[in-house]
């Protein structure tokens, strides 16, 4: 329990298999009085079963063209896909919490999607970058990501013309760290190569 305000508790959890397909699903839910844990509850439900959908779609295609170009029963029994949904709390104050959803789907290609949430349930509201470096949030963001990329020595960095880090905005994804202070998270293949996977690069105050 998070200051006697709100917690986070898990609202869908099982282990299943249903024609090949495991899943493993650790939903969190955000439980208070205020609007906004509803709302967040509802959109990590909505992407969640998205999810799910995805991968029964995606496993029906598959069987269907696997059976077409000549596959046997024996050998389809042998294929599998793996969902798995679980979540990471990253910092927790008495009126805060910053967590990430996580999704996998993994079968011929590996899917993977990452959703940071940052509340504070206390004033109902979604904390932004804004909110935690100021009005100068964008060029304090832009410098953190140009020093770390500058300082980086592995070559993985997309440069500008290839479609690497221009700017920060609204939809860049962050977390908050238990002093406080903000890391900025890019997916994979979004300013590096694959091989840097998912970057991170913390920002100070």
């Amino acid at each position: 329990v998070l200051g006697g305000l709100f917690q986070i508790l898990t609202v869908r959890n099982y282990d299943t298999e249903q024609d090949g397909i495991d899943y493993s699903v650790n939903v969190p839910g955000v439980e208070s009085d205020a609007d906004l844990a509803q709302r967040v509850n509802t959109e990590i439900q909505k992407r969640v079963d998205a999810l799910t959908a995805k991968a029964q779609q995606d496993w029906e295609d598959y069987q269907e063209a696997f059976f077409a170009t000549g596959g046997t029963e024996d050998e389809w029994s042998q294929r599998e896909m793996n969902v798995d949904v679980n979540y990471e709390i990253k910092s927790q104050t008495g009126t805060t919490v910053s967590f990430v959803v996580t999704m996998t789907q993994d079968m011929f290609d590996a899917y993977n999607e990452q959703t940071y949430y940052n509340l504070d349930i206390a004033a109902d509201k979604d904390i932004t970058l804004a909110d935690v470096l100021g009005e100068d949030w964008v060029n304090i963001c832009n410098a953190a990501v140009q020093t770390y990329i500058d300082q980086d020595t592995t070559g993985l960095f997309f440069s500008a013309d290839e479609g690497g880090f221009t700017t920060v905005d609204e939809a860049t994804s962050f977390y908050l760290n238990e002093d406080g202070s903000v890391t900025l998270v890019f997916p994979e293949y979004t300013i590096a190569a694959g091989a840097a996977g998912i970057v991170e690069i913390p920002v100070a105050g």
